[in-house]
């Protein structure tokens, strides 16, 4: 039996019970995968992340309680956080690798942590009777990313106001729903509906980020907006499009540190 520490920091906030809570997991060597999914099953939470020291990065890894998953914004941040803060990490800048999604750096600042991850590859779509049955208001566009579906309805009332049904979302062929309209007093404003992950309704999702932020650059015309989604836990972003990459911006504050026995 393996005694491993493990942290939950609720990500994209400023104080606890807000933003996105993310487990995660520090190692010295990876863990058999079954063995990463079932303590991910058993925090029940959105993602818990790994990460392994390698050199001057560290490997990371996401598991909702169902699948890995291929990129995770809040439990990247958390991961960074947990390291600046609780495990001595002394630089500015920490440098993560992802078999999945590759180089994600992350940058210490005053104004919080920064994101640098790659920015998706969006393409306008139809929107279909498949889509229109998975909520009470009628979208006015839809967009591809390389995992989810981005639908965009016409005003923040109606991402408040949405009313869905996780049933007919889970047949959608993507790993999430991510509903997004103009905001009021931010840029934009978004919710996201993952059950075919496991997330019935993820409280901020950082990843979503990627793909939202090219959508709006252009649709507002500037590169660097102000993001909120509308979850009940709620969370705050600032987004920068830079060509390939996207940089993210938000705090992150730590809940729990313990001992897990596995």
């Amino acid at each position: 039996m393996k005694e491993l520490k493990i942290y939950q920091v609720d990500a994209f906030s400023e104080k606890i019970f807000g933003g996105n809570p993310a487990a995660i997991v520090p190692l010295t060597a990876w863990l058999e995968d079954g063995k990463l999914q079932k303590i991910a099953m058993e925090n029940n939470l959105s993602e818990t992340a790994f990460y392994v020291k390698e050199e001057e990065q560290y490997q990371i890894r996401w598991f909702t309680p169902k699948v890995e998953v291929d990129l995770c914004g809040h439990a990247t941040l958390a991961s960074a956080h947990v390291l600046f803060e609780h495990e001595g990490f002394q630089r500015d800048i920490l440098h993560f690798y992802s078999h999945r999604s590759g180089n994600l750096n992350v940058k210490k600042s005053t104004i919080g942590l920064t994101l640098d991850f790659p920015t998706d590859t969006v393409e306008r779509t139809k929107i279909s009777n498949e889509m229109l049955g998975c909520f009470t208001h009628k979208p006015i566009e839809a967009y591809r990313g390389k995992t989810d579906l981005v639908l965009v309805f016409q005003n923040e009332e109606d991402i408040r106001q949405l009313q869905f049904d996780l049933e007919k979302i889970k047949l959608i062929d993507a790993r999430g729903v991510i509903a997004t309209a103009k905001g009021e007093e931010v840029d934009f404003v978004s919710r996201f509906f993952g059950p075919q992950v496991g997330v019935p309704e993820d409280p901020v999702t950082g990843s979503a980020h990627t793909t939202l932020t090219p959508i709006w650059a252009e649709k507002l015309g500037k590169n660097k907006l102000t993001a909120r989604q509308l979850s009940q836990r709620g969370g705050a972003l600032t987004c920068e499009l830079l060509g390939e990459r996207v940089e993210i911006t938000g705090k992150a504050v730590t809940y729990l540190e313990g001992r897990i026995f596995v």
